[in-house]
């Protein structure tokens, strides 16, 4: 059994699985700036199986990492894809490595945000009528990690096609995002997933949850198979300007100095209970 403390500090050092990344990123000098105490929406995106060098192969991925945020020495934790998702949303890969589905113990991100209080969502691309663990290709139940934390989702986790609402009325604190396997480039190319990219990370820097002291996070689940597991981590938020760094990082995001966890937790301190903070932090 994991330590229940422990779990308690991981799950919120690992929104994004690179929250750690953007307190450096923001401190390496240069134009820009983020507020750690102001980061009042984060957004992740999760895109799969492609090394940094392959992912960036991406006109439009690669005009990110040029003009914002990024990791060069970012790694995923595992191969294959479902123990990265669980590293992701719990601190922990349980012990597996395999894709196949496991019901685990609700230790996990989501059901720690909901009992502190914190509005979140997760939005699955195809989910549909046969709902979470049921749903046809090309979802893929592996992705929604949110589907392992007691068996079955939780009303928290919705199909994509609410995602334009969602961001038009007020939009939740903490925003989960997982496209489908051909527009995560599971199944299709990189071309596709970067047209995809384009167009859903418009609609979020185009919001105001964004605009207003937002950060988005966009990293890969893991590489192509490779012993490194390198992959790319982008963070983009207003103002940040391009940074780069090199320290290492993972999906934990425990190691390389500074942690970008603070913009998080610094962010979302003001909206809970005195209680509920102890507990967290």
């Amino acid at each position: 059994m994991i330590n229940r403390v422990t779990l308690k500090i991981k799950r919120l050092q690992q929104i994004a699985g690179s929250v750690a990344v953007a307190a450096v990123l923001g401190a390496c000098g240069g134009g820009g700036h983020i507020d750690h105490g102001v980061a009042r929406n984060v957004f992740l995106i999760v895109m799969e199986n492609h090394s940094a060098s392959e992912a960036l192969a991406g006109p439009f991925t690669a005009s990110l990492a040029a003009k914002y945020g990024v990791a060069n020495n970012y790694h995923a934790v595992t191969h294959p894809s479902v123990p990265n998702y669980l590293a992701l949303t719990s601190g922990s890969s349980w012990g597996l490595a395999d894709d196949s589905y496991h019901v685990l113990p609700k230790q996990d991100l989501g059901t720690q945000l909901t009992t502190a209080g914190v509005t979140w969502r997760a939005y699955m691309e195809g989910l549909g009528d046969g709902g979470c663990l049921n749903s046809p290709v090309p979802y893929d139940p592996g992705h929604n990690p949110f589907a392992y934390y007691g068996g079955a989702c939780t009303a928290n986790v919705v199909p994509f096609t609410a995602f334009a609402g969602g961001l038009a009325a007020k939009t939740p604190r903490f925003t989960w995002i997982t496209p489908d396997m051909c527009h995560d480039t599971h199944n299709c190319s990189v071309a596709t997933g970067d047209d995809w990219l384009q167009q859903t990370v418009a609609q979020i820097t185009n919001s105001s949850a964004w605009k207003n002291s937002g950060v988005l996070f966009i990293t890969w689940d893991e590489d192509d198979g490779s012993a490194s597991n390198q992959v790319l981590t982008l963070v983009v938020a207003p103002g940040l300007g391009h940074r780069a760094s090199s320290k290492p990082y993972d999906h934990y995001s425990r190691r390389g100095g500074p942690d970008l966890w603070h913009l998080f937790k610094v962010g979302f301190r003001g909206s809970l209970p005195g209680s509920v903070q102890r507990r967290l932090w």
